[in-house]
């Protein structure tokens, strides 16, 4: 889309909240209307880039600035990134929202109770984490820190992934920040 600002769209909650899905919902209707978008999940992150990472605090503040550090390069060159990762911390986000230019940061809750995320978790991992199996899982025995004034706040526990995704859509096309048509 010419002369599109680029954004960073961060969308943060628990896992098994419905991150990556909205984000692929988003970025598809993005794509559609012409969108120039770099879409990162969390999990492909932790495969590739941050495989060195593990689940200590301080591995999570890392693992938050690297992937900012990278979206960050994108946006230099015009690209609006989508990013779907946990990043349980309030600080590390406010520090990637400090990084970037004011009213580019739009930060996604992605808000369902833990035991909806519990209850789609297909790889079992809430599971592992309650059996002692799984250390430092967020919401188990680390802590989440829900975003206190999100820019998008969205609950997937009673709205579809295109529900949640207008929402998204809305703030975006409200706040200048896309153009249709």
């Amino acid at each position: 889309m010419d002369n599109q600002r680029p954004f960073f769209l961060w969308f943060t909650g628990l896992s098994g909240a419905g991150k990556s899905t909205l984000a692929g919902v988003v970025c598809g209707e993005l794509r559609d209307l012409g969108v120039a978008l770099v879409e990162f999940d969390g999990d492909a992150l932790r495969e590739g880039l941050n495989r060195d990472l593990g689940f200590s605090d301080e591995d999570r503040r890392e693992n938050v600035r690297r992937i900012s550090e990278v979206a960050r390069l994108f946006l230099a060159h015009g690209q609006s990134v989508a990013v779907a990762a946990i990043a349980p911390f309030r600080e590390s986000r406010d520090l990637v929202r400090a990084r970037v230019a004011p009213a580019q940061f739009v930060e996604v809750f992605v808000d369902a109770p833990l035991t909806e995320a519990e209850r789609r978790d297909t790889k079992g991992l809430y599971a592992r984490a309650r059996a002692g199996d799984l250390a430092n899982f967020t919401g188990i025995d680390s802590p989440y820190e829900a975003p206190l004034a999100p820019e998008v706040h969205v609950h997937t526990d009673r709205e579809t992934p295109e529900e949640s995704a207008a929402a998204v859509l809305a703030y975006l096309e409200v706040n200048g920040l896309l153009r249709r048509g």
